[in-house]
């Protein structure tokens, strides 16, 4: 299988990745619902977007759990330096994540789309927003200026320009995405001639409905997991093995 991916490689110039939480825990980051993941430590429903709004004490524990994401150091593997580099050979038009740990951007990859937000940059989402939407006033910064703020004795860190909320810029359950995010991750599979999916469960939406986009559209579909998708069957190779693995080897073989 793996030399069918290589052969289909080398037969296409714009290649798409698209990312999930499998490419993230190669570089051992850990997940939120395996075994042994952030949702074993803490309760997925403190991180809902209007219990963040409303209460104190849980945005100190979101907090809490950025600390413990930044904790363990943590770099690109050959997952995200392989999609950097079908980039720079002008074989890749970019990737598209469902991963917030900036590590496509630290590989060397320009164009990332992040569907679910950034962990690396906090945010203004007003003083009380509804609906799942943030309301801020658009003030943003890295997210060692909330953990500076913290560690000079602030308990909740506000909006040094309006005092709203701040918040992770990444989207929590029951937040809306982000404005465009879909849509410019839509435009770009569909501008694909090959989509790679590595390391996604294709089983959250709408991301996962981005491959039948980019079939749609004209696509060829691959597909690395370390176990079955519900797309397996659209797929032109499927390859079992994770992510790094797989394409780390293969671009080399390729470029």
């Amino acid at each position: 299988m793996e030399s069918e991916l290589v052969d289909l490689l080398r037969g296409s110039h714009r290649v798409v990745g698209f990312t999930g939480a499998g490419v993230s825990t190669e570089s051992g980051i850990p997940d939120f619902r395996s075994p042994g993941g952030v949702w074993t430590r803490y309760d997925p429903r403190n991180f809902e977007f209007d219990r963040y709004v409303a209460d104190a004490s849980v945005r100190a524990l979101s907090w809490e759990m950025r600390r413990e994401f930044f904790g363990v150091p943590f770099g690109p593997n050959p997952a995200h330096l392989a999609f950097a580099r079908l980039e720079a050979a002008r074989r890749g038009l970019g990737v598209v994540t469902q991963n917030i740990d900036g590590l496509h951007q630290e590989a060397g990859s320009q164009t990332v789309i992040e569907l679910h937000g950034t962990a690396r940059r906090v945010m203004c989402i007003g003083r009380w927003p509804t609906d799942g939407t943030p309301d801020g006033c658009g003030w943003d910064a890295p997210v060692a200026w909330a953990f500076e703020q913290l560690d000079a004795g602030a308990e909740d860190p506000r909006c040094p320009s309006c005092d709203g909320l701040v918040k992770s810029s990444t989207v929590s359950f029951g937040q809306m995405l982000f404005p465009g995010v879909v849509d410019a991750a839509a435009e770009l599979v569909a501008s694909a001639d090959l989509l790679v999916v590595a390391g996604s469960s294709l089983q959250v939406y709408p991301a996962a409905a981005l491959p039948m986009h980019a079939v749609d559209a004209g696509a060829r579909l691959v597909i690395v997991n370390g176990e079955p998708t519900p797309f397996d069957s659209l797929a032109d190779v499927v390859v079992r093995g994770r992510a790094g693995e797989v394409l780390g080897p293969v671009v080399d073989a390729v470029l």
